[in-house]
Formats: structure tokens, C-alpha cells, sequence
């Protein structure tokens, strides 16, 4: 009798160990898969109700660089972030985290002129951390968390 109770337990966990593989109840927004031009990550990816946004850097579309005018380059980094955001359904309200890599800390107080303006109410938590370079000779990187707000 024992055998049989560990061989059903046995069927049960490999059965759900299938179902979960077979679908991990993840969504992918700008998955590059199948564009080999593309970069080899997606834009965002929601879990649950937590969406997981990729690193992003304000890109001028002719260029495909970073934008000249430091501003206009923290206003198109916010617009590559909010618009992961907004695809995945959510808005930069739903933010909880946020993390901004800056090439230059003197940029601060301009870059958080800008930012504010992304927001309503609260602000998610953040951090704004000096690093050396960027790709694409961007000043800004951003990558970020947002939460779904349960329906009351």
C-alpha cells in the first residue's frame, strides 16, 4: 500500500511539474525572439501581477542613439519606459521600483525636473546610480518594477 501512495504522489508531482513548464504565467512585451537584428532581450516581462521592465535609454529613432539634448534624452528614456509600462496594461502610477543608471550626477536635479512630471501621486521607491558608460553613449538607463493595483 505504501508503494502505491508514493507512486500516485510520485504521477501527481510530475503531472504538475508539466503543467507548470508547460505554462508559466509569463507574458513577454517586445520579445526579440525570432529577429536576430533585434536585441536579445525583451521590453518587459509580467509574472503575476508584477511586470519586470527592462533596462531602457532615451534613442533618437534616425540615429538609433542616445538623444544629443541631455533633456530631450531623460524625456525619450521616460517614454521608453512609460510605454513598456502602458503595453503591458499598466501605468507609471503602477510603479513600485525604480532604478536610473546616469553617466553624469551633476545631471540630477534636471533629470528629476523631468521625471516628476511622469507621476501623479506617489513616487515608487528609487535609486540613481553614477555609472561610468552606457550603451549607445546614453547619459540615462532606466529599468523598473510595477505591481497590478488589485480591484476593489
Amino acid at each position: 500500500m505504501p508503494t502505491r501512495m508514493l507512486a500516485a504522489a510520485a504521477m501527481v508531482l510530475l503531472t504538475s511539474a508539466t503543467a507548470a513548464a508547460a505554462d508559466p504565467g509569463r507574458q513577454y512585451f517586445g520579445d526579440a525572439a525570432g529577429n536576430p537584428a533585434a536585441p536579445p532581450f525583451s521590453q518587459a516581462v509580467m509574472v503575476g501581477d508584477t511586470l519586470y521592465v527592462a533596462g531602457h535609454i532615451g534613442l533618437d529613432p534616425k540615429t538609433q542613439q542616445a538623444v544629443a539634448n541631455v533633456d530631450g534624452e531623460a524625456r525619450a528614456v521616460m517614454d521608453a519606459t512609460k510605454q513598456a509600462v502602458e503595453a503591458a496594461g499598466l501605468s507609471m502610477d503602477d510603479l513600485v521600483s525604480v532604478t536610473i543608471y546616469c553617466t553624469d550626477l551633476d545631471l540630477y536635479d534636471g533629470f528629476n525636473a523631468i521625471y516628476r512630471g511622469y507621476f501623479h501621486d506617489h513616487f515608487p521607491a528609487r535609486a540613481f546610480i553614477g555609472v561610468s558608460r552606457l550603451v549607445r553613449g546614453a547619459h540615462f538607463e532606466i529599468a523598473a518594477v510595477a505591481t497590478r493595483k488589485p480591484k476593489n
